[in-house]
């Protein structure tokens, strides 16, 4: 008595990855449930997610914010642009003949031509003068500052501590009223350079780093040694730097005051402020100035 064969069971093909089907994958994705080989894999909080998955939730999230409330950034974009403005502008110093007399500050033609207030940040007297800022910039702004506030928000630092700068420059010239004063005037001096704006990113970032408590003791040391520089050396308008270092600090502070979610409709109003504060000080300062002063 014959007695039926017992069926074989059938032989099921090994799961392959979706996006490679010539790869083996065991391994499954937790969130659509596929196949993922080792190229596809991402960690997650539970085992792995493909890419696809990765992607797709990636899309439904709300970018992170940095505790100031700017958007979190790997690449530091703004600094980038900063340094390569810079780079570009001082180019074109060497190339075009007056540019620099066209950008840099001077006090006695700040009522008259008001660009000079910022674009001095983005002028520079020689080579060896961009290399310093352009270093200090990359070192405290893009690995630091940046990072903290977000690009926006750095900018604006950077953007209100050049015009502080230059506030501050002209608020300690005194308009000479003699051929013999005019020689050795502030008034009549002209100055470039970013060292204001990275001044000011000094003063953010203590400010900055104390609201977060965190150890600025690195900084400070960094601040008084360019701080001895700018007195013993000739030709270092230090009073862009004082004027930089405080605006800078207190952009910050408004910026940190308001970083709460309930305080932080008031950021931007906060660093409006500021401005206003600027341009009412340089009002003033332009108001008590004999014009008799001037001296062609």
């Amino acid at each position: 008595m014959s007695e039926p064969a017992a069926h074989e069971p059938q032989q099921q093909a090994p799961p392959v990855c979706p996006r490679h089907p010539d790869r083996v994958a065991y391994v499954r994705c937790q969130r659509c449930g596929r196949p993922v080989c080792p190229e596809c894999q991402r960690p997650a909080a539970v085992g792995v997610q493909c890419v696809d998955c990765v992607r797709q939730q990636a899309k439904t999230v709300r970018s992170t914010r940095t505790v100031f409330g700017g958007n979190v950034t790997d690449t530091p974009v703004v600094s980038y642009g900063i340094i390569g403005l810079c780079v570009l502008v001082f180019v074109l110093q060497t190339a075009v003949p007056g540019l620099t007399r066209d950008i840099q500050f001077v006090p006695v033609l700040g009522d008259k031509e008001p660009w000079r207030f910022l674009t001095v940040a983005f002028a520079h007297a020689n080579i060896t003068h961009i290399l310093f800022n352009m270093l200090a910039l990359w070192m405290v702004g893009a690995q630091y500052v940046e990072r903290l506030l977000g690009g926006l928000r750095y900018a604006a630092v950077y953007l209100v501590s050049a015009l502080g700068g230059s506030v501050v420059y002209l608020l300690m010239a005194s308009p000479p009223s003699t051929l013999d004063e005019a020689r050795h005037s502030l008034w009549f001096t002209p100055t470039v350079g970013a060292s204001g704006a990275v001044f000011g990113l000094f003063g953010a970032l203590l400010v900055l780093n104390r609201h977060l408590g965190r150890s600025s003791a690195g900084m400070w040391a960094t601040i008084a040694i360019n701080a001895v520089i700018g007195f013993v050396l000739p030709n270092i308008a230090w009073q862009a730097h004082l004027g930089g270092f405080l605006t800078g600090g207190a952009v910050a502070a408004v910026i940190a005051w308001t970083s709460p979610r309930e305080r932080r409709r008031w950021q931007w109003p906060g660093v409006a402020a500021v401005l206003v504060i600027l341009a009412v000080l340089t009002a003033v300062k332009y108001a008590a100035s004999p014009s008799f002063a001037v001296i062609g």
